[in-house]
């Protein structure tokens, strides 16, 4: 695609590639070229997507993962090298949130967006780096790890202690498996998108509420789940060579 880091031989794997960023991230990334293993829990809507890919004459593959589950993680890594070689390239995007006041959280809901926000991109970045240097990363210098955090990372929003919590320490994360594998060949970065227009929260951004949050953003606007696109191609790329460590808030100016 015109614009898009070339991607061509890599491979891939998404997490959370059943909707949202995930699949957006998905779809960008067979279009630079990259042979594509879209991981998710819902299979059914994986197949889908792989369908529109393959109809777009990308390469993708539907690969069932629930990044919880450790025994999970490895198998879908497995199934994802069997069908398009070894994974040189992933992003750990699954998430999810908890809106609720702090008082009002049930523990089991803070638990689970712990476990999935947090403990979900370290099993997926892990089992990753595992991969890449069982494949050469040593010597080549191709591994690349790219974790979506959120704005939420640095700055607080309102009744979302959890996914702030995971978020800050998905951020964390990041640095310290980037210095942890610097000799290893593998990149680790994270981006922190603001708010963005997606299957789940465009109903809420249309409400009163939204449209005032909206209106406090500097650009009055929200973004699109393409604004992301170029920069975490640009991770996932050859090009990104000396880029490791770092935090990149891709936000629209929502944070300033």
């Amino acid at each position: 695609m015109p614009g898009f880091p070339d991607l061509t031989g890599r491979t891939v794997l998404v997490t959370g590639a059943s909707s949202g960023l995930g699949a957006e991230f998905a779809r960008s990334a067979a279009a630079a070229g990259a042979s594509v293993a879209l991981a998710a829990r819902r299979l059914d809507r994986l197949v889908s997507l792989q369908a529109v890919i393959e109809a777009a004459g990308g390469k993708a593959i539907a690969v069932e993962m629930d990044v919880e589950d450790e025994a999970s993680v490895i198998r879908g890594f497995d199934e994802a090298q069997a069908a398009i070689g070894p994974i040189m390239s992933v992003i750990a995007n699954a998430g999810m949130n908890a809106p609720s006041s702090a008082l009002g959280l049930p523990i089991d809901g803070f638990d689970k967006v712990v476990s999935i926000n947090l403990r979900g991109a370290f099993l997926t970045a892990r089992e990753a780096a595992k991969r890449m240097i069982a494949a050469g990363s040593p010597q080549s210098g191709a591994g690349r790890i790219v974790l979506v955090g959120s704005v939420g990372s640095h700055r607080v929003l309102d009744k979302l202690v959890a996914y702030n919590t995971t978020k800050a320490g998905v951020l964390m994360m990041g640095k310290a498996l980037a210095k942890e594998w610097a000799l290893k060949g593998i990149n680790v970065n994270t981006v922190c998108p603001g708010w963005i227009k997606t299957e789940l929260n465009t109903e809420w951004l249309e409400t009163p509420a939204g449209q005032a949050l909206i209106e406090s953003f500097p650009r009055k606007r929200v973004m699109e789940p393409s604004d992301l696109a170029d920069m975490v191609l640009f991770l996932l790329s050859d090009a990104s060579r000396t880029v490791t460590g770092g935090g990149f808030e891709l936000d629209d100016g929502q944070s300033l």
